[in-house]
Parts: C-alpha cells; structure tokens; sequence
C-alpha cells in the first residue's frame, strides 16, 4: 500500500536548514500510541553531496522510536537504493557525525544542507556508502543521534538504527526494501558505537531485525565512557572533546552538569551546545575534568548523575549479540597526542581504549555462540585505523551476505581492561 494511503504523510522535498518542518512530528495522534519504526512522514528527494544533488534519490522517513531514557521519539532515516540492488542486501551504515547539532545529521547532507565544519563529516562519508552502493547493497543512513542530537546517548543510537530498518522495511513501497532482506550494520567511532549497541539491542528490542542481520563490522568502537574521559584527559588533540561528552551524557539523560562545574567549565559548556567533533578537536591541548570542576568534584566519581549516565551508556554492560562480528581497534594514540598508560584503562587509539574494545571482544566470545574477530593495529591511531578497518570490514561483510562462514579470533585476543559499573565516590 502506498505510503501517503496508509496514512504516512506525504512532505515536499525542499528543505532549508535550521526549519525543516519534516523533522517535527505535528500529527494529531500521540507519538506513544505508535510502535517503534512506523512510519510518520516520507520525502523524496535527490541525493546531494557537499551540496551538490545527483542523479541518484534517496528516500527518507520520520519515524517512531526510543530516546536513552526510554521515551517515544521522532528519529529521521535515509534509504539509498542501488542501481543494481534488488531491496533484498541492505547494510545500514552508522554516520560518526558525532556532534551536539542536529544540522549536521546524515540526513540533512542527503538532503543537501552543509553546515560548517560539523556538516562536511557527513557528507564526507559519502565515500564510503559509494562502494556499497556500487556492489548493488541498498542504503540506509540513520541519524542515529536522534533529533535532539545526544550525543554519547549510546543505546539510543541502538534504538534509532533497529526502528530506522524497521521503518525502511514497512515502507517498501517507497524504499524497495523488501521486509525480509538481510542486513549488515557498519561503523567507524560514533558510527561503531551506534553499530554494536544496535547488534547488542536487536535480540530484545527487535527480534524480528535481529534474524535479518548477518552481522555487523566496525572499528575505533568507544566502550567505557568512564575509562575514555579518564584516557583523554591532559591530551593534545582529543582532550578538547571533553566538553562535548559532558554536555552530551548531561542531556540525554536531563540532569545539570553546571551545578558541578567551576566557572570555567561553564563556559566551555557554553561554548559547546552546538558544536561537533570538527570544532573540538585540537582545541584545549591538556584539558582535564578537574580544571572544568568544582573543588569538592574534583572526583568526576563524585557526580551521581554522571556515573549514572556512564553506566548507563557502558557497551560492556549491554547484552551480547547473537551475530557475528568484525571489531578493528588502533593503538598508536600517541600518534594524535594521547600518551596517557593509566593503570587499569592503558593505551589506544587516541580515543578509544584498546583495552576495553579487547576486554568487550573476550566477553562476547565468552557469552556468546557467534564468531568474533578482532584485528588490533598498533601502528595506526584513530585517525588512520580506517585505512584498514574499512576495506576489512567491507569484506567481511561481503563474505557474510555471500553465506561464508564467519572467521574468528576467540582464543587469541589478549586480556583487556574491567569493565564493571562504576561506583559513586562521596563528594568533598
């Protein structure tokens, strides 16, 4: 059935940044009384890079999902078909937009806005969704920050993938994605995040997904926000991210981060409410929590709501997936100016801790019955690991639609770092 007949709202395809009404659910229905991944409104629209449309259209959908606190919310998606595709090999690739701005979601550069620097991210990756595309696997890019942008808010980029494929499937009659097509999920850094807790999620939270994946492939996958804040800290180039993942936990989860901040870390609350990666990075060489903090906070253990919110978005606690899995992890951080070895957290790529991305592959070939394979490149930083993560994981993926068995490297990964809840510390 046609979408526009079913109810779906048809919307046109102009958008202008900063008031696309397409993003705001206005229906006269309450958001609750729908079920996640149906289906609010629908465009069609040309597929833009750096502003640029060609030939290619890209559908996209609002559509009913779960915000980190387990809320309804209104999540956005963009269905890509390929010339050659047949709706029935998708793989969901996860954008690392990584940012506080919704302006600079995947969606919005499908549809043809860049916002400067954040926005270039997006539409960068069209290199990567081109291969896909290219080898006849339809598309489809969810914004997996949701449109509140929450950033961090790591199971709710699970949510946002899982109900961005139901959605894609349910209407068919515009995207071509077949309901019963296999699906790969694929990500790097933010992207990875939103991979994993996807593949993580879908057993429970989408079992009708889950027996439609043939696995997921990712690389440079944050695990432990606690251990990552502590990692960074003090570094040249990645510490100027702190900000951001402060503001990020703090909004997701509705709690007042300044109530704990000194008048400094104010201002770089401030400063960031909008910002992405692109903005962060390389500004406040040697940042540390404690120079953001109050005295008596010196401790960021010392914040209830935050360890909370930590704990909440620590991949090692989530369930383990059913499917296999390809997990690359670079561990020349020094290269990006991360040269911190804490006891306990160790070294990585610059951001993401290599021991934790160890310690969550051994869990998962522990607890699980699929194959996992790891691949840790120590000569390759966050910023480079992609040169060899990507064509992997491509191939990997390759292998799994083509019904191959999936390699594994249980066995041989080494030991990795704890990644228990953390504990909150008296204040003071």
């Amino acid at each position: 059935m046609p979408a526009a007949a079913s109810g779906v709202q048809e919307q046109p395809s102009s958008t202008t940044a900063g008031s696309d009404a397409f993003y705001t659910y206005n229906g006269s229905k309450p958001l609750s009384s729908y079920s996640p991944g149906d289906v609010l409104k629908v465009r069609t629209l040309p597929y833009h890079v750096l502003g640029i449309a060609t030939p290619l259209q890209a559908t996209q959908l609002l559509y009913r999902t779960t915000d980190a606190q387990g809320h309804p919310s209104a999540g956005v998606t963009s269905v890509l078909r390929s010339p050659g595709g047949d709706g029935r090999k998708v793989v969901s690739y996860q954008s690392f937009y990584d940012s506080l701005d919704p302006e600079d979601g995947p969606s919005r550069a499908v549809a043809g806005n860049v916002r400067l620097p954040g926005g270039l991210i997006a539409n960068g990756e069209s290199t990567l969704v081109a291969p896909l595309l290219l080898s006849g696997y339809d598309v489809v890019l969810p914004d997996t920050e949701g449109q509140a942008a929450h950033l961090t808010a790591s199971r709710e980029y699970g949510y946002n993938t899982l109900d961005s494929l139901r959605a894609a499937s349910s209407a068919e009659s515009r995207t071509g994605i077949s309901p019963d097509a296999r699906v790969g999920l694929m990500g790097y850094s933010g992207g990875a995040v939103a991979t994993n807790w996807a593949a993580s999620l879908a057993p429970t939270y989408a079992p009708e997904v889950n027996k439609r994946l043939v696995g997921y492939a990712e690389g440079g996958v944050l695990v432990k926000p606690s251990h990552i804040l502590r990692y960074i800290e003090g570094s040249q180039v990645w510490s100027g991210l702190i900000p951001e993942l402060l503001i990020g936990q703090a909004r997701s989860y509705d709690f007042d981060l300044k109530k704990y901040l000194n008048d400094y870390g104010k201002q770089l609350v401030d400063e960031h409410q909008h910002s992405s990666i692109a903005d962060a990075l390389g500004h406040y060489p040697g940042l540390t929590w404690k120079k953001m903090a109050k005295p008596e906070y010196a401790n960021p253990n010392s914040v209830p709501e935050l360890v909370e919110a930590v704990n909440k978005s620590n991949l090692g606690l989530a369930p383990t997936p059913t499917v296999p899995g390809y997990i690359g992890q670079g561990n020349a951080g020094f290269l990006e100016g991360t040269t911190s070895n804490i006891a306990g957290i160790g070294s990585g790529d610059g951001i993401a801790v290599a021991g934790d991305t160890r310690a969550l592959a051994r869990k998962y070939c522990a607890e699980g019955d699929a194959a996992v394979w790891y691949q840790q490149y120590d000569v390759l930083s966050h910023l480079t690991a992609p040169t060899a993560t990507v064509p992997t994981a491509l191939a990997w993926l390759r292998a799994r639609f083509a019904g191959k068995e999936a390699p594994s490297s249980c066995g041989s990964i080494p030991e990795g770092n704890s990644l228990a809840a953390d504990e909150t510390v008296p204040a003071g």
